[in-house]
């Protein structure tokens, strides 16, 4: 058994890594072997500046471009259409307040009542700046209305953007559809692509979108490294400025070895598509388990057209925080869609969107696997799920 202690100030944690369960995988996924492995020379051996004209950082610069080509190729873009970014987070406000600073005087945006945090948080920061913001709602399966989408729509909306999927309930978006609805009315759409990419398969430039932004640590990449795919043509305004660095689109030298992993991740995102069916077995036989072992749980969002890594359940009258905290002390990683603020646990913003019963909303778990989680994983999940659950209704009754 591998055993890592932790010593902090106040504790000693203890993690017993070969009975860890990880089952929080949209939060963050193992870092590929091989993409560790790709990284390791430009931490070491081959540590030159990009930028430098000699041979020695002429290497670190092949070595970005190569890994620009993987990328592009797994999302269906040219290499000219993608620059790299620290994160998903600094690509969606690059795409974001550079398009708006792009088309202004324009001051409107329209996106979903049910975006991430770096996207919402974003926008509500832009609106307290005279920008004005638009949520078009979903329904109760987390599906997005089109027909608010369109009608949200002005002659003075800078862009809109939206996710191609939630990461709390894996409900996938029409991407195509929303493109299609943005190109009518003259309007660039920036798309979320975080929770997407590597998961399903895309060719941005045929659906239409005109920007995406993802990170490479969602696909089995480091953390760190993110991208912004931005169509030929389109105004987008740098956010970092500061050398010549991506073609003047963003200053600063290259993560190199971030990039690196980042290209590797991409390739092997690419050449392991079969990979997703069986992520998308064992999350069903996760879900069904649950739902037929344990009264008053539900799913939370549609589940004809979501991730196949995702499944959000919500377990009545319980608090997510607690199911948490027990399944962790058993070696088993999930997440909620809740924030705890002011010593109270509140629902997430994406359940609240979707109207889902508080009673549910406050046990909302969610569970999401990669092509590492195994069946054993799985089953050892199913085992103490239950226990759990049931350990917390005795003490907690309705």
């Amino acid at each position: 058994m591998v055993i890592i202690q932790l010593t902090t100030h106040s504790a000693c944690l203890t993690i017993h890594l070969m009975n860890l369960v990880y089952l929080d995988n949209n939060a963050t996924t193992q870092p590929a072997p091989d993409v560790v492995e790709a990284m390791l020379p430009y931490l070491t051996t081959w540590y030159g500046n990009p930028s430098s004209v000699h041979r020695f950082g002429q290497r670190s610069r092949q070595a970005i471009d190569e890994a620009r080509g993987k990328i592009a190729s797994l999302i269906g873009c040219a290499e000219t259409e993608l620059l790299f970014t620290g994160g998903g987070t600094e690509s969606i406000n690059t795409a974001i307040r550079g398009m708006l600073a792009a088309r202004s005087p324009r001051r409107r945006i329209v996106i979903s009542s049910v975006e991430h945090s770096a996207t919402r948080e974003l926008c509500a920061q832009l609106g307290r700046e005279g920008t004005q913001l638009v949520e078009a709602p979903v329904d109760v399966s987390g599906a997005l209305d089109l027909e608010a989408l369109q009608t949200a729509i002005t002659d003075d909306t800078s862009l809109v953007s939206i996710m191609w999927a939630n990461n709390e309930t894996g409900v996938l978006f029409p991407v195509e559809r929303i493109a299609e609805i943005c190109r009518a009315r003259h309007v660039p759409f920036h798309c979320d692509g975080t929770q997407a990419v590597g998961k399903i398969p895309m060719n941005v430039a045929a659906l239409g979108i005109d920007a995406m932004s993802f990170a490479s640590h969602k696909f089995h990449g480091p953390k760190g490294a993110g991208a912004l795919f931005t169509r030929r043509g389109l105004r987008v305004r740098p956010l970092l400025i500061g050398g010549p660095q991506e073609r003047g689109r963003r200053g600063g030298t290259e993560n190199v070895p971030g990039i690196v992993g980042m290209g590797k991740a991409a390739e092997l995102a690419a050449a392991g598509p079969t990979e997703m069916p069986r992520v998308a077995a064992l999350r069903d036989r996760l879900e069904s388990q649950i739902l037929s072992r344990i009264s008053s749980a539900s799913v939370n969002g549609r589940t004809d057209c979501r991730l196949p890594n995702t499944s959000n359940i919500g377990f009545a009258q319980l608090e997510a925080e607690a199911i948490l905290l027990l399944l962790s002390e058993q070696g088993i990683c999930a997440s909620a869609g809740a924030a705890c603020s002011s010593g109270s646990l509140e629902p997430s913003h994406v359940l609240k969107a979707m109207h889902i019963d508080e009673k549910i909303a406050h046990g909302a778990v969610r569970f999401s696997l990669s092509r590492y989680t195994t069946e054993a994983e799985v089953e050892r999940a199913l085992e103490v799920i239950p226990k759990i659950i049931s350990r917390l209704r005795a003490v907690l009754p309705v």
